[in-house]
């Protein structure tokens, strides 16, 4: 069986913000500053029209009273909800832009898409390969079978096996949810669902209950008859019971988060030496 790509649709933001065609340059610029974007679609009746970024609205700041439509390159770039992501990503990237608005058959707005939606969709479709890898090195480290599904589990049924997290990783995790970055947990589920051993996630699952989450998605591993588990064993050995046992770490950083700092700090600090030994001479 074809796995099916994803596609525009399973991605597209479809509650979208937008710029009436016949806005003056203040009220768009009023309109954009009053959002987190850097540009949005331009529309009449509910028809995309074209597309106008930040940078268009400073060329005319000086013309406040003048109207969008004048102001506005006609026409923009766009996807349809059926295309496959990829193909979307490749626009995207091809023009350097950050969002591409999605339209019908009849040029009517429904959605956008922008990096970050395509940074998402790789990033989970990256999960499966993680699955399936802890899938095989348990069915034959035991000799059992195991069964895949895709749940929403009770976030207050995970019990860890990861006895700390980084708080700096952790506020990270809790933007990417606001943003929509969900991407699934992976746990085994244990005793027919009362708990789930959480294999891959403790950052996203920490920072979900820290949010008032009640509910998260999840790849559950199935096992065909129970056994007993090297990682619950470690679990038991470190306190490890619910996610109230795990350690945040503060006042340091994620190693990811510590090898790009250093790398900033390294090249400030060569600098600064530079400039002092400049001044010096």
């Amino acid at each position: 069986m074809v796995e099916r790509k994803p596609k525009v649709e399973d991605y597209m933001i479809r509650d979208v913000q937008y710029i009436p065609f016949d806005y003056s340059v203040q009220q768009a610029t009023d309109r954009l500053i009053s959002t987190e974007f850097h540009g949005m679609p331009v529309c009449h009746e509910g028809k995309l029209m074209g597309f106008i970024t930040a940078k268009e609205l400073l060329r005319a700041s000086c013309k406040p009273d003048a109207l969008i439509y004048d102001i506005m390159r006609k026409g923009t770039y766009s996807v349809t909800p059926d295309m496959d992501m990829d193909d979307a990503a490749r626009i995207l990237f091809r023009y350097g832009l950050r969002n591409i608005p999605v339209v019908d058959d009849e040029g009517m707005l429904i959605g956008i898409i922008s990096n970050l939606d395509i940074v998402r969709s790789h990033i989970e479709r990256a999960t499966p390969n993680k699955v399936a890898m802890v899938k095989n090195f348990l069915e034959a480290k035991h000799n059992i079978t195991i069964t895949v599904r895709r749940k929403i589990i009770p976030v207050e049924l995970l019990r860890p096996t990861q006895h700390e997290v980084f708080a700096d990783e952790l506020m990270g995790r809790k933007e990417e949810i606001k943003r929509g970055l969900v991407e699934p947990l992976i746990v085994i589920e244990k005793g027919g669902g009362e708990s789930y051993i959480l294999v891959d996630g403790h950052h996203r699952a920490l920072a979900s209950k820290q949010m008032g989450v009640r509910q998260f998605s999840a790849f559950v591993l199935e096992l065909s008859r129970d056994v007993d588990l090297g990682m619950e064993k470690s679990a038991e050995d470190m306190g490890l019971h619910t996610l109230d046992d795990v350690k945040i770490i503060e006042g340091s950083h994620h190693p990811l988060i510590e090898i790009t700092t250093r790398l900033l700090h390294d090249e400030k600090k060569k600098i600064a030496e530079r400039v002092r030994k400049e001044n010096d001479s």
